[in-house]
């Protein structure tokens, strides 16, 4: 595949709205952690110190934050968020240790690194297998001053949906099926998709399947899920996490040749700031170990449908996994 994939690339396609607000400079978030009673120190004991949290301003990095956040503020830390519009702005202040952790996307980062070492458009190291594209990215990770601690089973990919009926109809479950139907398809999708292999591109050389034309409607947006279900278009691109699919009438076809790379949940965190923390580790650490796709996906329905607060739904999150004291 291409060594960036739309999603974890952090470009504002997908959730241009819910990043103008920070489109240049970081924007400081107070951590929500300590709830409503005040305590905000992890128990009442002392800090273990100041930490600055940063990410991308979209829904599920929102989510992720305050996570994060609480996690850490539940573990003794003073939590800072800073939300911000791209990738190279926090990396930049991770590897400086102006920024202590991000919650991260595992091939996301590492294709970010990949060309920060070796150049744009060099040769990926990341793949559909977490465990190769964890090693690897370690590799390049280390090098720039930071450490990715455990992965989530979460997974948040690109994917591709067709309606429910189109799928009845054709007998759709997987994305092979779709090739060798033979079927000849629209494509709502990112701008930048055509070329890409994680998109058209790949779709057709890797699937077969006959994209007539990719319509720039952008990556999981109102406007192609409504072309798809009003017919204009057969195929649509969304995430993994999407959990509203069900209630548009859609159906993810299944990746199943892995053109996706891995792009599980992981913390990035600076490396010179771990080696005193080690109790913050275990605290992420926990948290991965927690986190599904499905509960992701539940999380920001609750955030993009029932309009709840990010933190509030967060918190809940804690509660009933039994991660907050």
């Amino acid at each position: 595949m291409n060594s960036t994939t739309l999603r974890p690339r952090l470009t504002t396609l997908r959730r241009g709205a819910a990043a103008i607000a920070c489109a240049v400079a970081l924007v400081a978030l107070p951590a929500c952690g300590g709830g409503d009673d005040g305590d905000d120190s992890g128990g009442g004991g002392e800090s273990k110190g100041s930490v600055t949290l940063s990410g991308q301003n979209f829904t599920e990095m929102q989510i992720l934050a305050e996570l994060y956040a609480q996690v850490l503020d539940n573990e003794g830390y003073d939590v800072t968020q800073k939300l911000v519009d791209t990738r190279d702005i926090y990396m930049a202040q991770l590897s400086d240790n102006n920024v202590q952790v991000v919650p991260e996307y595992l091939s996301g980062i590492g294709d970010f690194l990949n060309d920060q070492a070796n150049g744009a458009g060099s040769t990926p190291v990341t793949s559909n297998n977490v465990e190769e594209t964890l090693d690897k990215v370690s590799v390049l990770a280390e090098a720039a001053g930071v450490t990715l601690l455990e992965p989530a089973e979460a997974t948040d990919q690109n994917a591709y949906a067709v309606t429910k009926e189109f799928a009845d109809k054709n007998s759709l479950t997987t994305l092979s099926d779709l090739g060798t139907s033979g079927l000849a398809v629209k494509l709502a999708a990112a701008p930048d998709c055509k070329d890409r292999q994680d998109c058209a591109k790949g779709l057709k050389e890797v699937y077969g399947i006959d994209i007539t034309q990719v319509l720039p409607l952008g990556f999981g947006s109102r406007e192609g899920k409504d072309a798809a279900t009003s017919g204009e278009v057969q195929l649509v691109q969304v995430a993994t996490t999407d959990g509203a699919l069900d209630d548009d009438g859609l159906v993810l076809l299944e990746d199943d040749k892995g053109l996706q790379p891995a792009q599980n949940l992981i913390p990035a965190v600076n490396t010179e700031w771990l080696a005193d923390n080690d109790d913050a580790a275990t605290a992420l650490n926990a948290l991965s170990a927690k986190l599904t796709t499905d509960k992701l996906a539940e999380m920001n329905v609750a955030v993009d449908v029932d309009r709840e607060k990010p933190a509030e739904v967060a918190k809940q999150f804690l509660e009933d996994e039994g991660l907050l004291d």
